[in-house]
């Protein structure tokens, strides 16, 4: 969906259609989502309003109406099941579908999209955008580059040429930090990347060295999964006002652990690694995690695990964020072997 909270709330009201408006923000908040409009002014989802506020004085700041969101998303994803039953969501607002063999017996995945888009827009006077190729990792790139309202298609036969020239800050799981490395490695162009060996990546990225050697050739075994497996449960509370002293921190982090407890117990999920969170009033941001060999079981152990986190580090600043994650958890199966699609491609124009 295109800047989907954002566009809800034109589309409920009127009055907000054309203007620069920012979903979430607040005294101490940040933006959940950003209108077209406000993104033309540098606007951009997890900044936070105080910023957004600075590059878009005459920001508009809405508040969150998750129950809505989800209200739409179910109406879209209803839309989804018409074709295929194969549809793995991401989010409220995106979704990978394979539509290699589909409901409607059609040929062309081109066209299953420009359906799927237009009955959106029929059903909730929405835009959506969509990416078609041969994997999920080309589908997602392809998503983003007619953005908004429009499709584009990578067929099999323009891969090669089309990665060799994408910026890497476009590559799927390259975020800001890896791509600055890669800018001072001199990568600049999937062209640049595929120069590097399978080793070289490993020694500079890590485990993540062999996923960007693949997918600059367009490799990205992963199928789509109907049923996602969840690997995290998290609770994190942002802070009406900045905590000062150890007592403050031991009482949230008290309570942060005891809803965790009642998340997971609720679910029937255990975990062996917790994770703390830690944002600061500068915005920076800490993480720690301890694995154990045996399930975390209680409200008590991760408070003291916490604790134990929030030790191996100063309390130098106030924080204005924290949180308790757990994962490695006993829902997470084995991962499959999985193929790339065949899906065909009988129309080619993107829209």
């Amino acid at each position: 969906m295109d800047a989907f909270y954002a566009s809800v709330e034109q589309h409920d009201n009127p009055a907000l259609k054309g203007k620069a408006i920012a979903v979430g923000g607040g005294h101490r908040g940040v933006v959940s989502a950003a209108s077209y409009e406000a993104r033309k002014f540098g606007v951009r989802s997890a900044m936070p309003s105080k910023t957004a506020k600075e590059k878009c004085p005459h920001l508009i700041f809405v508040p969150p109406r998750f129950a809505r969101y989800k209200e739409i998303s179910k109406k879209i994803r209803e839309i989804f099941y018409e074709y295929t039953d194969l549809v793995e969501p991401l989010s409220l607002d995106e979704a990978y579908l394979d539509v290699t063999e589909n409901k409607k017996g059609m040929e062309s995945a081109n066209q299953i999209a420009k359906e799927i888009r237009q009955k959106i827009f029929e059903q909730t006077g929405l835009t959506a955008s969509a990416g078609i190729s041969v994997n999920k990792f080309l589908a997602k790139v392809a998503s983003d580059i007619n953005k908004p309202n429009g499709q584009k298609t990578i067929h099999p036969d323009k891969i090669e040429g089309f990665l060799e020239e994408l910026p890497v800050e476009k590559f799927y799981g390259v975020g800001k930090v890896t791509a600055n490395k890669m800018f001072s490695l001199g990568i600049y162009k999937g062209k640049d990347l595929k120069k590097r060996s399978i080793e070289d990546l490993t020694r500079l990225f890590g485990k993540s060295g062999a996923y960007y050697y693949n997918v600059v050739r367009g490799i990205h075994h992963s199928e789509v999964k109907p049923h996602r497996i969840q690997k995290s449960v998290a609770v994190e509370r942002t802070f009406f006002e900045d905590l000062f002293d150890e007592q403050q921190v031991d009482e949230k982090l008290q309570s942060l652990s005891e809803e965790l407890q009642n998340r997971l117990q609720k679910n029937n999920i255990l975990g062996r690694s917790l994770t703390l969170k830690i944002k600061y009033k500068d915005f920076s941001l800490y993480t720690r995690s301890i694995t154990k060999e045996e399930y975390f079981s209680s409200a008590e152990q991760y408070f003291n695990t916490g604790k134990k986190l929030w030790e191996l580090r100063p309390f130098d600043k106030p924080v204005r964020l924290l949180g308790l994650s757990l994962s490695q958890l006993n829902t997470e199966e084995k991962k499959q072997v999985s193929v790339q699609l065949k899906i065909p491609f009988k129309e080619f124009e993107d829209q």
